[in-house]
């Protein structure tokens, strides 16, 4: 294995570490609205703007000192040499010896990018390239109609599976994009082993109408693989063994596989292993969304990110939002004590948005283990959650507004919506707006009283009430807003994320780019399955044994 390219730095013993306690104490006694009251140009001291896109973050618990120790942390955990070694492709990803080069994908310079192989530098723009090419001449195909199903009709379903990165990407990408969609055909989704997924998914649909994509890098993620010879069954029982061929395609890497499944090798995109599977959407994983909404369509989201790639790989730190997304995240996490994330867009085209970012933060970041092999000293990484406003505000705003513990909250709208309908969007902004203003500011026992006085509440049930609305504030929180939601800024928003993950890792001092922890509760269910099916019992802990013999015993 080759050594990591990205240096071990223990962040807690910077200079800058210890700057930013005596900023934590020094803001401990400090609310928000003072902040506020004390600085009116706070909003265009803490905002930045990108390709019409705004990030604020005037209402996070910081001052300008803090920001510069922010800053300072940053480089002396070595954030700029990290970034210009992912972007020149070297092997940052040293427990798999990978390079991170999913920039590439997106790259829209015209120019080479190099990844470091035991061979030598290697330009990828051409394979990147002739991949795009495949992929276009595919997606115009089934649109135009000349790749049609066994028996002549036009392909009107695509049926993605996959599991992880093959899927909640692409998945939330789809979904995203709604009023983009070619009217030609509809892309479904299968992920969950649960037989349900795949069973309510086909039901409605005609298999001769029907292209499944497998989408699994190795050819043998169990859950894709066991849905895909489960789709299998389904086509050839109605179609026969010969309709595979012109049924499925594969997005992989495996071609022996690929062709023992029955897929023509000619129809297998293939990626490379420098895309990591969370990172992935842009390659030829992304094909279901390039069926769903056309390829000038998926090319306009690369363009959004490598808008953002440019800005990340050139801007000042102090400029730079992904930067500053990842510092102002450990600031609250590290600094002020806060376990838990919450991403919160104010559009329901972006309901999948929280749940791609689990994977892309949480399966990143979630490690015990520095860069160097020792034991991590300090957390690595919040719980990060979130659902559409404003459904979220009738779910679980209650415990951000009023709870023991301090979440801190991206907030997410577009200016204008791409479903205009009467005044729905003026009041889904208001509330957006609303939200993190009454955050910042709660509301003291003082206005509490005036509500109740006003609302002509005697003094008892004044003071039964009183208690129960005070409101805290002083909750941190940002706000990115956009133009609209198009694959452009769709791409600049996941971007942005992804880079604020990548930077949160270097500062953390661990491997954002590898998944070890997925891989004993694997090693365990390969082991339990044969049990399951009246194999010979194996050796368990009571509690394992007792589920396998009650599951026994109901079936």
């Amino acid at each position: 294995m080759s050594t990591s390219q990205l240096p071990s730095v223990d962040p807690t013993r910077t200079a800058a570490w210890a700057t930013l306690q005596s900023e934590r104490d020094a803001l401990s006694g400090t609310h928000l609205r003072a902040l506020f009251a004390a600085d009116p140009g706070r909003f265009a001291r803490f905002s930045l703007r990108l390709h019409g896109l705004l990030f604020d973050y005037s209402k996070q618990k910081v001052r300008a000192e803090t920001v510069q120790a922010l800053l300072a942390l940053a480089e002396q955990c070595g954030v700029p040499a990290a970034i210009e070694a992912m972007f020149a492709g070297a092997r940052i990803n040293a427990t798999e010896d990978r390079a991170v080069l999913h920039t590439a994908l997106r790259d829209g310079s015209g120019g080479p990018r190099m990844v470091q192989t035991p061979a030598g530098a290697e330009d990828v723009m051409p394979a990147v390239r002739a991949v795009l090419a495949q992929m276009r001449a595919f997606v115009a195909a089934l649109h135009e109609g000349s790749w049609r199903g066994a028996t002549g009709r036009q392909i009107r379903h695509v049926v993605n599976i996959g599991i992880g990165g093959s899927d909640l990407g692409p998945a939330m990408v789809v979904r995203a994009l709604e009023p983009d969609w070619l009217p030609h055909c509809r892309v479904h989704f299968v992920s969950n082993v649960d037989g349900a997924h795949l069973a309510t998914t086909l039901a409605p649909l005609d298999p001769a109408e029907t292209l499944f994509v497998v989408a699994s890098k190795t050819f043998t993620t169990q859950e894709t693989l066991t849905n895909a010879h489960s789709a299998r069954a389904w086509l050839t029982g109605a179609l026969g063994e010969d309709a595979v061929a012109k049924h499925f395609v594969a997005l992989s890497t495996h071609e022996a596989a690929v062709r023992a499944f029955g897929i023509d090798p000619a129809n297998m995109f293939a990626f490379w292993d420098w895309v990591g599977g969370r990172y992935s959407l842009w390659s030829a994983i992304g094909l279901p969304i390039a069926c769903a909404v056309g390829m000038d369509g998926f090319e306009a989201l690369l363009h959004g990110a490598y808008e953002v790639d440019t800005h990340f790989r050139s801007a000042p730190l102090g400029e730079n939002i992904p930067v500053l997304m990842a510092l102002l995240g450990v600031w609250n996490h590290n600094l002020l004590g806060s376990t838990a994330h919450a991403v919160l867009p104010y559009d329901q085209s972006l309901e999948r948005f929280a749940a791609f970012l689990q994977q892309a933060d949480m399966e990143s970041n979630g490690k015990r283990t520095t860069r160097d092999g020792g034991a991590v000293g300090w957390s690595t990484g919040p719980v990060v959650f979130g659902e559409p406003g404003t459904n979220g505000q009738h779910a679980f705003y209650q415990l951000i507004h009023q709870g023991t513990q301090v979440i801190p909250c991206d907030f997410i709208a577009c200016a204008r919506s791409r479903h205009p309908l009467g005044d729905h969007h003026d009041k889904l902004l208001a509330n957006f707006l609303a939200q993190p203003e009454a955050l910042m500011r709660g509301k003291t026992e003082a206005e509490a009283r005036a509500e109740l006085v006003a609302a002509g509440k005697d003094e008892a049930a004044i003071a039964a009430l009183l208690p129960h609305k005070v409101f805290p504030g002083d909750r941190p929180s940002s706000a990115l807003l956009l133009d609209a939601l198009t694959p452009r800024t769709l791409g600049q928003l996941i971007a942005l994320y992804e880079h604020k993950i990548f930077v949160q890792g270097v500062l953390w001092n661990v491997y954002s780019f590898d998944q070890w922890g997925v891989e004993l509760g694997k090693q365990l269910a390969g082991a339990i399955l044969p049990e399951l099916q009246g194999g010979p019992a194996q050796v368990h802990d009571s509690s394992t044994a007792g589920l396998i013999a009650a599951i026994a015993a109901l079936r």
